[in-house]
């Protein structure tokens, strides 16, 4: 792709991701998930942004995995786990400007799969 479209691409994301986090504002109790998809790994953090603190954090480079359907589900399940231990159990879910497809459906998937409600 030429270096044209890939600014429109980029700048289309930004828009979404401005759109996305207008409306949406974490607490303590229902703190804000943020996901960043990179091409090798995938990351995701709930934040309270009362405070502007990061609660709890996570990515697949430190986990060992990848950025696939499958590890980011794996990854989603253990962030569920970790979000479980800090008592969250509703959160607003961020997809950052990407789209609910592939590895951010399957992360949700993973979270909702103990229990945390998006």
């Amino acid at each position: 792709m030429t270096s044209k479209v890939l600014e429109h691409k980029k700048l289309l994301r930004l828009k979404r991701k401005a759109r996305v986090k207008a409306k949406a504002k974490g607490c303590e109790i229902k703190p804000r998930i943020s996901v960043f998809r990179s091409n090798k790994y995938f990351y995701a953090q709930a934040i309270d942004d009362t405070k502007g603190h990061t609660i709890a954090a996570i990515d697949s480079r430190k986990e060992k995995l990848g950025n696939t359907k499958e590890d980011s589900h794996k990854l989603g399940e253990k962030f569920g786990k970790i979000l479980n231990e800090h008592k969250i159990k509703e959160v607003i879910f961020d997809r950052n400007g990407y789209l609910y497809h592939g590895v951010v459906a399957s992360f949700a998937d993973g979270l909702r799969k103990n229990g945390i409600v998006l």
